[in-house]
């Protein structure tokens, strides 16, 4: 299938369009079923073991529940990590912040256009990039250059994508029955369709540096893909 990206319709709606807030409901249910939270948090804990992980900036945040649902599986290994959720519109609700603050966990968000927050900021030791269902909204030449600022900035950068396939494809289509809006039934194909497969996001990382490479399939409709500095 070769990759094509359309826009999504959530981009192009207001925070607080109540369809787009039915649709931010609709991924936190797909994120369950999907089970990403847990398979970054397995992969963020394999490669930081034994260091000291302070900081997690989730990059295209949104409302900051996938981030919660990731620190909860953290902060058994990494006690009081800080989080920050780089969004252009973050929506964070009272509720996830309430549960930041309940595992002992300091949030900020920052609204800000990814290049330009990724030219400009100041990255403390400890810190990694993770990016949920974010990357995919990139054309190729774009996402070399997220990543060449990344590689600038950290030792380990994790993300999970839709994975582009036809069984993915074919359970995208079905997101209605499940009680998914207008919204997330348009969505959640465009973004199988600029999903990605095989080693993409592997070929577009840098070459400067010595780097590990991980990127595989995850679960049954899911793209993982990490960078870890040796």
């Amino acid at each position: 299938m070769e990759r094509t990206l359309e826009p999504e319709w959530l981009d192009e709606l207001p925070p607080d369009d109540p369809k787009a807030v039915r649709s931010r409901r609709d991924l936190k249910r797909l994120n369950w079923w999907m089970r990403h939270d847990s398979l970054m948090a397995d992969a963020l804990l394999r490669y930081s073991k034994g260091k000291s992980l302070q900081r997690v900036v989730d990059l295209g945040a949104g409302d900051g529940t996938f981030a919660l649902g990731l620190t909860r599986k953290l902060v058994q290994q990494h006690p009081k990590v800080q989080v920050t959720l780089v969004d252009r519109q973050p929506c964070m609700g009272a509720e996830t912040r309430d549960g930041f603050q309940a595992l002992g966990c300091t949030v900020e968000t920052v609204a800000a256009d990814i290049f330009d927050w990724l030219t400009h900021a100041v990255v403390p030791p400890g810190t990694i990039f993770i990016a949920n269902l974010f990357l995919h909204h990139f054309h190729e030449a774009e996402l070399c250059e997220v990543f060449y600022l990344a590689s600038k900035q950290v030792d380990l950068f994790a993300a999970c994508e839709p994975r582009r396939a036809e069984l993915s494809l074919r359970m995208a289509k079905l997101v209605g029955l499940i009680g998914c809006n207008s919204v997330t039934r348009h969505d959640a194909v465009v973004s199988v369709r600029a999903g990605f497969t095989k080693r993409e996001l592997s070929d577009m990382w840098p070459t400067e540096g010595a780097w590990l490479l991980q990127e595989q399939r995850a679960g049954l409709f899911s793209h993982l893909f990490v960078a870890h500095r040796k």
